[in-house]
């Protein structure tokens, strides 16, 4: 076993895994694992840079993260930033912060190595079940991007495309600076017609209808997967590998979508950070879904940031 850890830092979310991984069995054990909403990207759609407000919010969860890693005593450490931190002018920032205080660079990945990422850490465990036939589409929707992904054992096509639920949100709900509350028809279909779009770019190298099985991922994804279940609280347990029906991602969807922002806050599974943007997420995934025709959605909670300790183990 190899003590490691990982940070993915996203455009909406940063998050650490802390595990023990033994490469020869493929076992990931699980010592701390969490999520805090940073808004990285605040902004960053508009003015190419990253808030000064946003960097002290990510530094502050980094000096947390930084203590846990510490306490656990992990072996090796990989920082792995994403969409909002590749599109951005002052990114030099970001990167001095983060390695004044975890003493690593965090690596600006590319798109397709994200998508990368993202498949090993979300297909690992499927593999050799027969309830999951391949190929397999994983879909990672994040805050400011979303990765296409499809394979069997590797990766066969990737591509990452600028559909994320903050950029979403930010580009097409906002009014005045404020979330529309609920959006009006107008928007829904502007926010509409740009992911379909996006879903025409990622079809140009991704055979997104070849798959057998759609794993979806990330808090869009799991979140919609918590309102239909009904849960009392967020259950990582309960919403790993549950599956979510083409026409109950839509009823929800339709839902999030006409619902006021004090409605969304009462759902007891919803995290305060995601309140704002679940609409567009959940937009993205049945969008998704109808383009390639999907009946259900396997939702995983292993993902790019299992992917990133299976990398550095």
């Amino acid at each position: 076993m190899t003590r490691v850890a990982a940070v993915d830092c996203g455009t909406n979310s940063i998050r650490l895994l802390v595990a023990d991984a033994d490469p020869a069995t493929g076992e990931l054990v699980d010592l701390d694992r969490r999520m805090t909403i940073v808004r990285l990207g605040q902004g960053v759609d508009r003015t190419g840079r990253l808030a000064p407000e946003a960097l002290r919010r990510t530094f502050a969860a980094c000096r947390e993260y930084a203590a846990i890693i510490k306490e656990h005593g992990a072996e090796r450490l990989r920082f792995v930033a994403t969409s909002a931190s590749r599109d951005a002018e002052n990114r030099d920032e970001f990167v001095r912060g983060v390695l004044d205080i975890l003493g690593v660079e965090p690596e600006v990945i590319s798109g397709d190595q994200e998508a990368e990422f993202s498949f090993t850490g979300a297909t690992k465990e499927l593999a050799g079940g027969d309830h999951f036939p391949k190929p397999y589409l994983v879909v990672d929707i994040g805050g400011g991007s979303t990765e296409f992904v499809v394979g069997d054992d590797q990766v066969r096509a990737a591509r990452s495309v600028d559909i994320g639920c903050v950029r979403m949100t930010e580009r097409h709900l906002v009014r005045d600076g404020v979330v529309s509350d609920p959006p009006s028809k107008e928007q829904i279909a502007a926010m509409r017609a740009d992911i379909e779009a996006a879903l025409d770019l990622a079809e140009e190298t991704v055979p997104l209808r070849e798959a057998r099985t759609l794993v979806g991922l990330a808090g869009s994804v799991t979140t919609v997967s918590a309102i239909a279940q009904e849960l009392p609280e967020y259950d990582s347990a309960a919403i790993h590998h549950s599956r979510v029906s083409h026409d109950r991602v839509r009823e929800i969807t339709e839902w999030l979508l006409r619902s006021t922002h004090a409605e969304r806050a009462a759902v007891p599974s919803m995290h305060p950070g995601r309140v704002d943007v679940i609409g567009a997420g959940a937009l993205v995934l049945l969008s998704i879904m109808e383009r390639i025709g999907a009946e259900e959605v396997v939702v995983s909670e292993h993902d790019i940031l299992d992917g990133i300790a299976w990398s550095v183990a």
